[in-house]
């Protein structure tokens, strides 16, 4: 039985480099190096991927496409641009992934078997199109495909993530404040106002209670946050919560429509990149409801799937459903009948990735001045409820 073993070598001109190999023993891993022409400098059985060890990102799974794509359509053979890829990778972690699938590739496997053991970096969009380049001999076309699919994803999921994390690093600091100016600050006055007698305004009154229960039944609070997030996502896990959640997001203001436009064109993105691939109209609308990341979305798409099989149209099946604008319809029809579905699909999701993009800078641009006005005025009434009782000394 063969191991894995991590290794730092020299070439004959003097370059070190690393990679991993699989051989009976160290010895015998020693010896092919050599035989390689390799000077040993360190040698280890990898016996598992460290917890430390740093994980696989998004861009490393789209650089290692790319980088496949164009050795396999220079005629190198997959196993030799796996192992090329191999020597030249430092991460840990992956490195295994490709001597796995380098391995399964050499022992006579299909590739999309290889990276279906591998869920958790490559997904069923991925494996389904390698499946047809792999079964139309367009392999390298695939995967400059895929590349190109996960980098609009990739960029997608970027701006989303960028647009919000302004309002949530404002968010984090308006409780932050609050918390410490209820829990630290109000609690030095509180002696002062009970010793003097005089009689506090409400906003002090208010404040002192809500900063008695935080500095008492902290835990409490602590407890019940919790408790809440773990119901989040116990909900989220179940089709009734998930429907709640996904209709609650879609419909919410502001950030609704946002969401809304994210879910179509990564929707119409998926499907038209499917067909565009040469896969089955069934086989695709499928991979689409799994990859919509919206209840909604995905039992809308599963019903497609249903009327498709029937004999019905897409254009027919989405007609009349809200999740839909009326527009998008009449341009999958259009598709539909001059068999051009694919492009037309291609074509406005990339048209609705710029209507994402506006839609997020007016979303961001509304959000940020409610969140400055919102902390404004919890900081304003901590203040007040400060400032109030000092007067009221100060004119004794």
């Amino acid at each position: 039985m063969s191991a894995v073993f991590q290794y730092r070598a020299r070439d004959a001109l003097g370059k070190e480099l690393a990679g991993v190999l699989e051989a009976p023993s160290q010895e015998d891993a020693v010896q092919q190096l050599r035989r390689d022409g390799f000077q040993v400098i360190e040698i280890d059985e990898d016996t598992g991927v460290s917890f430390l060890a740093p994980g696989i990102k998004r861009t490393d799974i789209i650089y290692l496409t790319n980088q496949l794509a164009i050795m396999v359509d220079t005629g190198i053979t997959l196993s030799a641009a796996l192992q090329g890829i191999l020597e030249q990778e430092a991460n840990l972690k992956l490195r295994r992934i490709l001597t796995e699938m380098r391995t399964a590739v050499e022992s006579g496997g299909d590739f999309s078997a290889a990276l279906s053991q591998h869920p958790k970096y490559f997904d069923k969009t991925y494996i389904s199109m390698i499946k047809v380049g792999e079964a139309t001999g367009t392999l390298s076309e695939m995967l400059e495909r895929v590349a190109l699919y996960l980098r609009k994803e990739m960029e997608m999921r970027s701006k989303v993530k960028a647009a919000l994390a302004y309002p949530a690093v404002m968010a984090t600091v308006a409780i932050g404040v609050t918390i410490f100016l209820l829990t630290f600050i109000l609690p030095k006055f509180t002696p002062l106002f009970a010793k003097k007698g005089i009689k506090l305004p409400a906003p002090t009154r208010w404040s002192m209670a809500i900063s008695e229960q935080l500095l008492t039944h902290g835990h409490w609070w602590l407890l019940g946050l919790a408790a809440a997030i773990a119901a989040f996502i116990y909900a989220k896990r179940t089709p009734q919560g998930r429907q709640a959640i996904d209709g609650f997001i879609i419909n919410a203001p502001i950030v609704g429509n946002v969401a809304r436009k994210v879910v179509i064109s990564r929707s119409l993105r998926t499907l038209g990149t499917m067909l565009n691939s040469g896969l089955q109209v069934l086989e695709a609308i499928k991979l689409t409801a799994e990859v919509s990341n919206n209840y909604l979305y995905e039992k809308l798409w599963l019903h497609v799937h249903e009327q498709v099989m029937q004999g019905n149209e897409i254009c027919e099946s989405l007609r009349g459903n809200d999740l839909f604008p009326p527009t998008i319809i009449q341009m999958i029809s259009a598709g539909e009948q001059t068999a051009r579905l694919g492009g037309v699909l291609e074509k406005v999701s990339n048209y609705y990735d710029q209507e994402v993009e506006s839609s997020i800078k007016t979303a961001t641009g509304m959000i940020e001045p409610i969140l400055i006005c919102l902390m404004g005025v919890i900081v304003g009434t901590i203040g007040l409820a400060l400032l109030l009782p000092v007067f009221s000394l100060s004119k004794q």
